[in-house]
């Protein structure tokens, strides 16, 4: 069976085929061109630099494309890296199929949307029940094969909904712990709170930014989505419980300089915010102690200060830690 991208060890050679998630035309201080690349399959995703690249190599080399590396594993300012020896595109005969490079959701679609589905059902409100229906509706097939981000966070293919459906786990565990926090409101806000990311991005292989992402962003651009479905469903916009709602998407981010345009100001909107934090920084952590061996620490995970974390030998709990 061929290696998977972390099957390889430190200073051990690479070679196979690997999916070009990104890759971005850079300019290095001798005035030489080069192509800073992410190389993705279903075990994540590790950079490296293809030298003096000239305008063929742009050309072949573009992200979404499978190629055939050899290189070496290597570490970079505590980052995993792939010191790129020889690169080509695939030939006939050789793996031409981006989905087998892609990682996916733990759960398949029909699995998230049924689970999904119950929480809908218990969103008793009878605005934010239309107004989650009618958006669910609208971009589900974006919604659950999208990926929650680019990079960072269940960055897979159906990381979107596995993220919601996360944070609905969470939401209703808190909801039983406290009676007083309203369920259907923070149901519907964990429901919407990144809806806008099938807009914001481009889809699921090779991941970027749409020119609305880039300009806009994805609370604004489900905020405006949430008063285009007041309009349609002929509910006021301006009633107060879709602008409670509102502010659940708005505040999420929970700071202004996080991209808020607003500080959460009811209660369930700081619920939001603490639960979608908890969520997206276990799953880095999770993700990268996976890629870690026992005894060691992980990469810098950027996304969270750029602290590495340790990967314990055993555990008293569980006994020894699984060798990946």
């Amino acid at each position: 069976m061929a290696k998977k991208l972390f099957d390889y060890q430190l200073d051990e050679t690479v070679d196979g085929f690997f999916l070009l998630k990104d890759s971005e035309v850079r300019v290095a201080k001798n005035g030489k061109k080069f192509l800073a690349i992410n190389f993705q399959d279903t075990s994540g995703e590790i950079s490296g630099k293809f030298w003096d690249a000239d305008d063929q190599d742009v050309e072949h080399f573009q992200a979404g494309r499978i190629i055939h590396l050899k290189g070496k594993r290597e570490i970079y300012q505590g980052n995993p890296q792939i010191k790129i020896q020889q690169m080509r595109l695939t030939q006939p005969g050789e793996p031409q199929d981006v989905q087998q490079f892609v990682e996916h959701a733990p759960l398949n679609t029909a699995a998230m949307a049924e689970e999904l589905n119950q929480y809908v059902f218990e969103i008793t409100e009878p605005n934010w029940n239309r107004i989650v229906r009618h958006l669910l509706a609208q971009f589900h097939d974006a919604f659950f094969s999208y990926p929650a981000a680019k990079k960072n966070h269940h960055a897979f293919a159906g990381g979107l909904a596995f993220h919601t459906l996360s944070i609905l786990r969470l939401a209703k565990s808190v909801a039983n712990e406290y009676p007083h926090i309203n369920r259907s409101l923070l149901y519907a806000g964990a429901i919407l709170h990144d809806m806008g990311k099938t807009i914001e991005m481009s889809g699921p292989v090779s991941t970027t930014y749409t020119l609305a992402g880039n300009l806009v962003g994805h609370i604004v651009l489900i905020d405006e989505q949430i008063v285009k479905a007041c309009q349609q469903l002929k509910i006021d916009d301006q009633a107060e419980s879709v602008l409670i709602l509102r502010h659940m998407i708005l505040a999420h981010h929970g700071l202004l300089e996080y991209g808020s345009p607003v500080r959460p100001h009811v209660m369930e909107a700081e619920v939001l915010h603490e639960l979608d934090e908890l969520d997206a920084s276990i799953q880095m952590m999770q993700t990268s102690i996976g890629h870690a061996e026992p005894g060691s620490f992980t990469e810098r995970i950027f996304a969270m200060d750029g602290r590495n974390f340790y990967r314990p030998t055993h555990d008293e709990t569980k006994g020894e830690l699984p060798q990946d």
